[in-house]
């Protein structure tokens, strides 16, 4: 059985059909990474898997424990929808920092108000270590402001990490920084990959997904139009439409 098995996903906003049947899996310890043109579902179907959207139809398991079934016409309460969340920590394109805390006490509130992390040493020794490993040692007592967005992404970084998710998520980590401190956002990733986190990315970044993932799906209008290995959608893609996604990138290049 997989890690993260995912059935028959749909989900419409008004008219517009934006995630057709969507099905996949995946394996824990392992990096997947969605790639496809804006417009094309990504960051939807990501939502869906942190519960942030609720999906019309479909299944998901993570671990064999059945989260969501489209079947069942399911009520959740906001403590049941919290639950089902702290399994999928996301990481967001724009950071969503609180600008009145520093970065150590945005990356201790959650678990400090779940109150389920052990006491307020603990707690605060956690975020520390998390901070340094982000390479934030000396920016621990810094507001949101007085941080580059690299460092602000780190912090979001360290953040969802603190709540010890089974996934961890990304939606484009790096589209609202500059080129010079994508790099560094990057490199984290990486070292998270090397450590066995089991990650899923939403990503425009070709080369770093092509080189940091195990799994790649390609999605187009709402649907998977490819998946498979790293080396097979880039190196081997069966699809025309992946072929000239990947070309436009290449061009650019």
């Amino acid at each position: 059985m997989a890690f993260l098995d995912t059935e028959h996903i749909r989900k419409s906003f008004g008219e517009t059909e934006v995630l057709q049947d969507i099905s996949f899996h995946m394996e824990q310890k392992t990096v997947l990474s969605i790639i496809g043109s804006s417009g094309s579902g990504k960051t939807t179907l990501l939502r869906c898997l942190n519960f942030l959207e609720t999906p019309d139809e479909g299944i998901i398991r993570l671990n064999g424990e059945e989260l969501f079934n489209g079947r069942e016409q399911q009520k959740f309460s906001e403590a049941e929808v919290r639950a089902k969340r702290m399994h999928f920590g996301l990481v967001f394109q724009d950071f969503n920092l609180f600008p009145q805390y520093t970065a150590i006490e945005n990356v201790m509130l959650a678990p400090k108000l779940l109150g389920t992390y052990g006491d307020q040493k603990a707690i605060e020794e956690n975020a520390k270590r998390l901070l340094a490993d982000m390479g934030l040692e000396n920016r621990m007592d810094n507001y949101p402001h007085q941080l580059s967005g690299g460092q602000k992404q780190r912090v979001a970084i360290a953040r969802a990490l603190a709540l010890s998710p089974d996934i961890l998520c990304f939606d484009e980590p790096t589209s609202a920084l500059d080129p010079e401190l994508t790099g560094e956002v990057l490199r984290v990733i990486r070292e998270l990959a090397k450590q066995d986190t089991t990650m899923i990315i939403v990503t425009h970044e070709m080369e770093f997904a092509r080189d940091v993932s195990d799994y790649i799906i390609f999605m187009d209008n709402g649907h998977i139009e490819e998946e498979g290995t790293s080396e097979e959608v880039f190196y081997h893609p069966r699809s025309a439409r992946t072929r000239q996604f990947l070309s436009s990138y290449k061009d650019e290049a």
